[in-house]
């Protein structure tokens, strides 16, 4: 699957899904711009994506914040000269029982997770027009399709929810616009979005460990078993998808 000299934007693109999403489809041609809040991390993926020949820049900035999405996509336009590719990966995870949760916290989550994936996707839709089309690659997440006993992730699980139906609306509205949008649910992935979660750091690995019975294929998933959906959506092989809600999970939505 090449990708030689589409343009790809990707949110949350300094650590996890959003690197190895980066630097795999560097690796097929892509020209990739990785966007996120922390500008070493933001860095990191550049230098590794250079480092194997490919071509990359970055873009600091919050998408929860309207006027950061529409900077983000301006960036990324003048640097590379339009957009082809966007992956909305970026997200912020929280579990909180809905009689603990503050609006504070209802707001961080579903300003990141559902009105920065709209809005970074309203700002991408004319830039990929211009240039005849593309593909948008949405990151749900198994919760958003599947309610889980014993999880606490109502606000995370509406978030996603709305991600999935989103996708699945606007995938069928821009079909005149011939931009594909499809969404991959991945249930856990080891990615350092744990080392955020108040976990210590000594106790992720046990965690992880612990996690994997949770998925009938018997392992967690790894950020390179998202990208490489991702690949496959982004590339001219899912040309016939659009809507589609890809389960990635180890099984877990099959039960």
């Amino acid at each position: 699957m090449k990708l030689h000299e589409k343009i790809a934007l990707i949110t949350g693109g300094g650590t996890g899904i959003g690197k190895a999403t980066a630097l795999l489809l560097a690796e097929k041609g892509a020209i990739v711009t990785v966007a996120g809040r922390r500008e070493n991390k933001l860095h990191e993926t550049v230098m590794a994506v250079e480092k194997k020949g490919g071509k990359a820049f970055y873009v600091v900035g919050d998408i929860s914040r309207v006027e950061d999405t529409e900077r983000i996509v301006q960036e990324t336009v003048r640097n590379c000269g339009g957009l082809d590719i966007l992956v909305n990966n970026a997200g912020v995870f929280k579990g909180t029982k809905i009689t603990d949760t503050s609006e504070d916290e209802y707001d961080r989550i579903m300003n990141t997770n559902l009105k920065g994936t709209y809005f970074m996707c309203k700002y991408s839709i004319p830039v990929m027009t211009k240039r005849g089309g593309g593909s948008i690659v949405n990151i749900g997440s198994t919760l958003g399709i599947k309610g889980i006993r014993k999880s606490t992730t109502t606000v995370y699980a509406a978030s996603k929810g709305g991600i999935v139906m989103l996708t699945k609306t606007l995938g069928l509205e821009l079909t005149p616009n011939k931009i594909r949008v499809n969404c991959i649910c991945p249930a856990v992935v080891e990615t350092e979005i744990f080392e955020t979660l108040g976990i210590p750091t000594e106790q992720i690995p046990e965690r992880m460990k612990t996690w994997e019975s949770f998925h009938p294929i018997g392992r967690n998933g790894k950020p390179e078993d998202i990208a490489q959906a991702v690949l496959y959506f982004a590339s001219e092989h899912s040309s016939w998808a659009t809507g589609t809600i890809f389960n990635l999970d180890g099984g877990v939505t099959a039960e």
